[in-house]
């Protein structure tokens, strides 16, 4: 079974009027003022699936700071899941410090949603204080022991729209801070994983830790797949193409090129993917 772990659809109110949202959400604005960033729903993610033989998508919305948005966004992904259950894997979605984000993760968790993310603090390091913002968020996760997406990125290279100013120090914090729950961080968590090698204190924080691929293509050389799995293990890396961004065709053509063994690509394509959401891996 292949299962993209890392996709983003919006409900067709959002999709047809961009430009209404970006005076009170600054961070929408930056990721998708240019008429090039897409917008796509679920029809348009089912027909990609179908076309390049992903059997299911995890999907999610925008953290949006404002809660009437992401209320409405996130029952769209109930509904899509509802709609294609056999398709579609819904995770819960919002601005991580606002005040309702345990609210609605709860009711999301209860309603169908089997995880939490893509969180982010676009325009913020991870400090003590929005570390200790997700106190309550994580608490509810860890209840219903389902992952919980973070957004991360490179602390260093070209600069890209979202590209949060986050330190490995601000992430070690949060990772740390949160033992317990099982996190994925997106785009390869910012390269922390490099420091597993250390002895000591990294890699006792990333034992609950997973990697998803999104954004590799634009981010990383090919050879990131084998380094990865030399320093983590396969068993770490779940597969998520950030579409529509791009498609997963093009990670496909970089792990078949990869050197890794089928067994390999298999588990990092969706085996990986299937054990953290406990689905039947057949």
């Amino acid at each position: 079974m292949i299962i993209d772990f890392h996709t983003h659809i919006f409900p067709s109110f959002i999709r047809e009027n961009r430009v209404k949202f970006f005076s009170k959400e600054p961070a929408f604005k930056t990721l998708y003022s240019s008429p090039d960033s897409r917008l796509v729903g679920r029809k348009e993610l089912l027909q990609n699936m179908d076309e390049e033989e992903i059997h299911k998508s995890v999907i999610f919305g925008f953290p949006w700071q404002k809660s009437d948005l992401f209320k409405k966004h996130n029952d769209y992904i109930l509904e899509s899941v509802q709609l294609y259950p056999d398709r579609f894997i819904g995770f819960c979605c919002f601005d991580p410090l606002s005040k309702k984000a345990a609210e609605e993760t709860e009711k999301c968790l209860k309603a169908g949603c089997s995880g939490v993310g893509e969180l982010a603090v676009y325009g913020q390091d991870f400090t003590p204080e929005i570390i200790s913002a997700f106190n309550d968020t994580m608490a509810v996760s860890a209840s219903f022991d389902v992952p919980f997406l973070i957004h991360s990125n490179e602390p260093l290279g070209h600069q890209y729209p979202g590209k949060q100013p986050m330190t490995l120090k601000g992430l070690f914090g949060l990772l740390n801070k949160f033992p317990s729950n099982k996190i994925v961080l997106a785009h390869w968590g910012g390269g922390i994983f490099f420091y597993s090698l250390m002895k000591k204190a990294i890699k006792k924080a990333l034992k609950n830790i997973w990697f998803d691929t999104a954004a590799s293509p634009y981010l990383y050389e090919q050879d990131i797949y084998k380094k990865a799995m030399e320093i983590i293990g396969p068993e770490k890396i779940l597969f998520g193409s950030d579409f529509p961004l791009i498609k997963p065709s093009r990670y496909f053509k970089e792990l078949d090129s990869s050197g890794l063994s089928s067994q390999s690509i298999d588990m990092i394509k969706g085996v990986n993917s299937c054990r953290l959401l406990k689905l039947d891996e057949s």
